[in-house]
């Protein structure tokens, strides 16, 4: 391809080819991909106005700052935690609390026995380690003479040491059943299979001052940073005309920027992991490494089509706000259609629910939505849309985003070699992570899971779910009674299928997720 010098009739290789417009997202023709700021590439795709023709005119400056509030994720991300490293490779670790209660597998205790072994799970028998001491939910314990039931007041334990073969447990009671009040050890009463017991403080002996430490080992991620950068090249020609031409160079580069940032938006979303290589003329081989979008790191997942209710809303902010990480606020970056979908419910019946508008800490007009469990805060994230997640959202943790940063945001100017023009740009090299473990996604789309992820759903119905929509390992919060499932399934409760379509079975799930 061809350009024609103005006043001449040499012709000359255009690089790129000849500049021609693109559709921006309203439809409109007004970007020019990979094209220096130059006149003669300015008036040829403008319909060819010579440069002599260029008119001044008024220009609506404020329009070019319209999409302040169009990338949440990324500002979210600049007022994040900030974590400096000397890598592009970071192991990220989504660390929660410890975890507060184990699970009984079987049924134990009773027979007259004063030590037994506590029934755990593998990965929860090794971590009560002796001197430990638990406490049983649903199980009443005995008063201080050992002879009658304290309706209750939950039966205690102590742990004595580690089964050899199980490497589980071994407990004795502190308030359990005694023949006579000067009996030296107590009868563990019988601990029902599924029962809570909760993890308290170890309990030492007179002299003793050594304790088994705890081993605190988290599994990381491997996070890779993406370096993103933006350059603007203007002729000093172009520069020289500024004044007679319908926009300016400070226009063009902050709607530069402002792409720069949608784009990045984008990717901070739904971007995928990768490590590459690539040739780099007179450089040789390079790594090229791209980012884990947000979308890809959420661990659990509500599935809800768009039939929102007062009551599914509530169940939400249970879940989030009572877990094992507990954050104090929660913000909800949701696409156009689940808004949408939020805002239709019927509140007549809830005078309890509060909803107001709002300017947070980040500085942005919300919807507020008070619950007893806490308040979440609604906006809406532009960049969903445009992903193709209309019907889904966000809710994400106060103070729970990392944001890693390998080289930090800084712009440079230098002389193009060989030519009479200014290259402008902007580098970054970073990354942003979920901390914690309270972040939920809300799935609107029909589509299938994250690999790896707890599959919720908000299930309204005292019917149990079609066999055909039964998956293994998918798990209902269940807003109303549901003898479908179980002639014990209550509203609040959570139950999981293990298998899938008719074969699939139902229990309470009372565990941990993962």
């Amino acid at each position: 391809m061809y350009s024609k010098l103005q006043d001449s009739k040499e012709t000359v290789p255009l690089i790129g080819g000849e500049p021609t417009l693109t559709e921006g997202t309203a439809g409109l023709e007004d970007i020019s991909a990979g094209q220096a700021a130059s006149v003669s590439a300015a008036a040829d795709a403008t319909g060819g106005i010579s440069a002599g023709n260029f008119i001044e005119t008024a220009v609506d400056d404020e329009l070019f700052r319209f999409n302040s509030e169009d990338t949440p994720l990324m500002n979210l991300m600049l007022r994040a935690k900030r974590v400096n490293v000397n890598s592009p490779e970071v192991d990220h670790y989504m660390i929660d609390e410890a975890k507060s209660c184990v699970y009984t597998t079987t049924e134990c205790g009773g027979n007259s026995r004063a030590f037994v072994v506590l029934p755990l799970s593998e990965s929860d028998g090794n971590s009560l380690r002796p001197y430990t001491t638990l406490l049983v939910k649903g199980v009443d314990g005995y008063d201080s003479d050992g002879l009658n039931i304290t309706p209750g007041k939950d039966l205690m334990l102590f742990v004595t040491g580690q089964d050899s073969t199980t490497a589980n447990p071994v407990v004795r009671a502190v308030n359990g059943k005694k023949t006579t009040p000067e009996d030296e050890f107590s009868q563990v009463p019988t601990i029902p299979g599924g029962t809570k017991i909760i993890i308290l403080a170890n309990s030492l002996y007179e002299t003793q001052k050594e304790v088994d430490p705890d081993l605190i080992l988290p599994q990381p991620t491997r996070i890779y940073l993406q370096k993103r950068g933006m350059n603007q090249v203007v002729s000093d020609y172009f520069e020289s005309q500024r004044k007679r031409m319908p926009f300016s160079h400070a226009v063009i580069a902050e709607q530069a920027i402002a792409n720069f940032k949608v784009r990045g938006n984008r990717t901070l979303w739904a971007g995928r992991a990768g490590k590459f290589k690539v040739n780099v003329p007179k450089m040789g081989m390079q790594y090229v490494y791209t980012t884990e979008g947000l979308r890809w790191q959420f661990r659990r997942e509500l599935e809800e089509p768009g039939n929102w209710t007062v009551d599914k809303i509530i169940g939400m902010a249970k879940m989030f706000f009572t877990g094992e990480d507990v954050p104090k606020s929660a913000l909800l970056l949701a696409g156009k259609n689940l808004l949408e979908s939020i805002q239709k419910i019927d509140y007549s019946k809830h005078p309890e629910i509060h909803i107001s508008t709002k300017v947070n800490s980040v500085g942005w007009t919300v919807t507020n939505f008070h619950t007893v469990f806490g308040d979440i805060e609604i906006k809406r994230e532009p960049t969903l849309d445009r992903l193709g997640w209309s019907n889904s959202g966000a809710l994400i943790g106060d103070n729970r985003l990392v944001h890693y940063v390998y080289s930090e945001e800084h712009a440079f100017e230098d002389r193009v070699e060989g030519e009479e023009a200014t290259r402008n740009g902007l580098l970054i090299w970073d990354a942003v992570a979920l901390k914690g473990t309270c972040h939920l996604w809300i799935n609107g789309e029909g589509r299938d899971a994250e690999s790896g992820s707890a599959i919720i759903k908000l299930w309204d119905s005292e019917d149990a779910p079609d066999e055909d929509d039964i998956k293994d390992g998918m798990i209902l919060y269940l807003t109303v009674n549901c003898p479908g499932i179980d002639d014990t399934a209550k509203a609040g409760q959570l139950w999981k299928a293990t298998g899938s379509g008719s074969a699939a079975e139902w229990s309470r799930m009372t565990g941990e997720f993962f």
